[in-house]
């Protein structure tokens, strides 16, 4: 797909651990003709230890990785990154960097995302630290640019209905 028929060439795919970011970033990027990012590689050593001890990361620890990702995409010619972007307070700062980035909001309910990360390996995040990413997360408000997909369809379901958005077609 050509980058300028796109909604934005700036896309940052939201939504709490386990919503399918990094999966779905990489079959949907090579389909927007975007170079796709895992956000998850950008955070600070001292944000992983945290995590990975099982100690929800503050605002103040967000703040760097969340610039370093806003610097990220306004120096790109167009970018995907995943990034879960809970607060809206982090959204503005990404778009304080990239004002033209969009946010799809890969979403689904507490039991589905759980199940997931129950099987999912070889990732920082423990599952005992869903619930507190449900308590941070903020829904994108009418005044944000993005859009919000269920995950509960099929992977390739959910690829086309972010898809569809981007390139500015009904996600219907």
């Amino acid at each position: 797909m050509n980058q300028r028929s796109l909604v934005s060439r700036y896309v940052v795919l939201m939504g709490v651990s386990g919503s399918g970011k990094s999966s779905v970033g990489e079959k949907l990027s090579p389909l927007m003709g975007l170079p796709y990012k895992d956000g998850d590689d950008m955070h600070p050593q001292s944000n992983i230890d945290k995590m990975e001890s099982g100690t929800p990361l503050n605002d103040e620890d967000r703040a760097p990785w969340l610039k370093n990702i806003g610097e990220e995409l306004a120096a790109s010619d167009g970018l995907m990154i995943g990034c879960s972007a809970l607060k809206r307070s982090y959204r503005d700062l990404i778009r304080s960097y990239c004002p033209e980035a969009v946010f799809v909001h890969l979403a689904g309910d507490f039991e589905l995302l759980s199940e997931r990360m129950k099987v999912r390996t070889g990732h920082f995040m423990p599952a005992s630290l869903l619930k507190s990413q449900f308590e941070t997360l903020e829904q994108l408000e009418p005044d944000e640019k993005g859009v919000v997909i269920d995950i509960a369809p099929s992977k390739e379901e959910v690829v086309q209905a972010a898809a569809n958005y981007l390139a500015g077609s009904p996600t219907e």
